[in-house]
């Protein structure tokens, strides 16, 4: 194999698996380092540079990052990332100083934002302090896009809500609430320099069956449903509810519906328990609450009476895997019967774009614009998309992802620079030695199972849709879980020049993830190691030859960062090193 070119940002990134795999890369183990320090607003700025919302994100984020963490590589449950993020928003002090500031001075380049989502206020974020003049169009009289309409109070408070995005909105940004753009068009004929079009996916899937248009005042679009419970122009729902689809809106339409006055509520699903695409956390939450949760059920018709829900008829299915995919077949067994007085529907989400002319913007056959993957650049060279308007349905955490992409891609454009030509992230290697066998960090690593956030009293909780269940962790079991961090971002790094070839790390490492070894091409080399190197996914750390003509070969998947070989080295060839790395914004580009 080639030798590890550790100077490449994606060698150390990628084994930093939580961060690599956050669509911000927002930079975990130096967060949660912070939280067991006691150092909470901190902790909160490091987020707020990346992720924007943490107080948000700490409460609904679809967490990304947990599945990748190493720390489940070898328990059942991984580090509770996300909501050791809610810590620091709930213990932060105050932050005002050390926001950036409203520019002084304008550049003279006008922004038009379509949407107060979380991808459009990330461009605002990022482009505010630059001296760029940020209008945010919204239809709806708050901001927050999904993040307001869509996810209940009792799941995130509106209070966060408001203050995170007052954060952004104070940099400078003119909201024109109540707005609902009707053509792109006549916001580009105003004279702005860029069009970022953040409107989310508007538009609930419905289910056409027999009986959807006479029963139709009882049949409701989920997420619909959901932003008017969220402005409090609906207070109340059936007795016996009945939710389709498997999806999170299903769960928070669900867990709304036992709080509005749903007795008996189920959720009847397509697929299978375990193929819903709900998050498992949303499915225990809503089992908790005493939601039935129906599998392989297709409905076949609304029943009523004249104007009046009564029940839906439901088909039993079965499902058969053919060359991987999923097919459903009919069971043979008799219809299925729920009587309801209400139906949400939450099948899926889509796109609509009816006010953009097609003339300015390519559309696709699935009628989503035809976009630059990199640069989130329309075939209108001012249009740029991001969030679920871009691509389809994702989440937060994408969204904000994508603020930051196209805010790059504004900033270039504007300077009349090549919007293709992305700034080069910037990585630091700093040692973490303090003396012969100290480090500046604590790599104990605590063998406590994950704990449990706590929350509030069910029966309070279901008496209100206002009160929040969670309850976060308290500062003390914070720190417990914090301890479970194997904080991957301080790298074991080697320096072939000072290797002596004496195995003392090979013999000390716990994981047997070290290898003195010949060369040889990686499918081979990845059968040579100590214990066999199996995840083609994480790349091998690699020496150049050794005095001996070896080459020193290190598994990086199944490394503990417990920094014994770098202790037990008697020649320092070994240093445990933190890794840092800058992803690019629009704040840090050359100018």
């Amino acid at each position: 194999m080639t030798p590890t070119d550790i100077t490449n940002p994606n060698i150390f990134h990628k084994v930093v698996d939580c961060q690599w795999a956050c669509p911000a890369h927002t930079p975990v183990p130096e967060y949660i380092r912070l939280i067991a320090q006691g150092r909470y607003t901190d902790a909160y700025m490091v987020n707020w540079q990346s992720n924007v919302f943490p107080g948000v994100l700490g409460r609904t984020c679809d967490r990304p990052c947990e599945p990748a963490c190493r720390r489940g590589r070898v328990e059942k449950e991984p580090v509770a990332i996300c909501r050791l993020k809610r810590v620091a928003a709930d213990a932060k002090g105050d932050i005002a100083a050390r926001l950036p500031k409203p520019a002084a001075q304008k550049n003279g380049k006008r922004i038009a934002l379509i949407g107060a989502g979380p991808a459009s206020l990330t461009v605002a974020r990022d482009l505010l302090p630059l001296g760029y003049s940020c209008t945010i169009f919204e239809a709806d009289l708050k901001p927050g896009g999904m993040m307001r309409t869509q996810i209940p109070r009792f799941r995130l408070p509106a209070a966060v809500l408001d203050e995170e995005c007052g954060t952004v909105i104070g940099l400078g940004a003119e909201m024109r609430y109540g707005v609902r753009v009707e053509s792109l068009k006549a916001i580009l004929d105003q004279g702005f320099d860029a069009v970022f079009v953040g409107s989310g996916a508007p538009r609930g899937r419905d289910v056409d069956i027999p009986g959807r248009h006479e029963a139709a005042a009882h049949i409701h679009i989920g997420i619909d449903w959901l932003a008017s419970v969220s402005f409090g122009h609906t207070t109340a729902i059936g007795a016996r509810v009945v939710v389709l689809g498997g999806g999170n809106t299903a769960m928070d339409c669900c867990r709304t519906a036992r709080r509005l006055g749903g007795e008996k509520v189920d959720v009847v699903v397509r697929s299978g328990f375990a193929e819903m695409k709900a998050s498992p956390w949303e499915k225990d939450d809503a089992l908790a609450e005493d939601i039935g949760v129906h599998n392989f059920l297709v409905p076949l018709a609304f029943l009523h009476e004249g104007a009046r829900l009564t029940g839906i008829r439901f088909e039993k299915v079965r499902a058969e895997y053919k060359n991987g995919r999923r097919k459903l077949l009919p069971a043979g067994e008799p219809p299925v019967h729920f009587a309801c007085d209400d139906v949400l529907i939450a099948v899926g989400q889509e796109n609509a774009f009816p006010w953009i002319e097609r003339e300015l913007v390519n559309f696709d056959d699935w009628d989503m614009p035809v976009l630059d993957a990199a640069t989130l650049q329309s075939s209108h060279p001012k249009v740029f998309f991001g969030g679920d308007a871009a691509f389809g349905p994702k989440n937060i955490i994408t969204a904000v992802a994508h603020g930051h992409t196209a805010a790059i891609s504004i900033d270039l454009l504007c300077r009349g620079q090549d919007v293709t030509a992305r700034p080069r992230q910037r990585t630091t290697l700093a040692s973490q030695k303090m003396g012969i066998h100290e480090w500046s960090y604590d790599n104990d690593i605590s063998l406590d199972l994950r704990f449990k956030v706590p929350q509030a009293p069910k029966e309070e909780t279901l008496r209100d849709v206002n009160r929040e269940v969670e309850l976060g962790y308290s500062k003390e079991l914070a720190l417990k879980e914090a301890e479970h961090c194997l904080n991957c971002d301080i790298e074991t790094v080697f320096s072939q020049a000072l290797c002596i070839e004496c195995d003392a790390c090979v013999d000390i490492c716990p994981m047997d993830c070290i290898t003195f070894t010949a060369n040889a091409p990686e499918a081979e080399l990845r059968t040579k190691t100590k214990a066999p190197a199996a995840n083609t996914s994480q790349e091998l750390y690699v020496s150049t030859d050794l005095r001996s003509g070896n080459v020193m070969v290190k598994d990086e998947d199944v490394c503990l960062h417990c920094g014994l070989c770098a202790e037990r080295c008697p020649t320092g060839a070994w240093d445990m090193k933190k890794f840092v790395i800058d992803i690019a914004k629009a704040t840090t580009c050359p100018r």
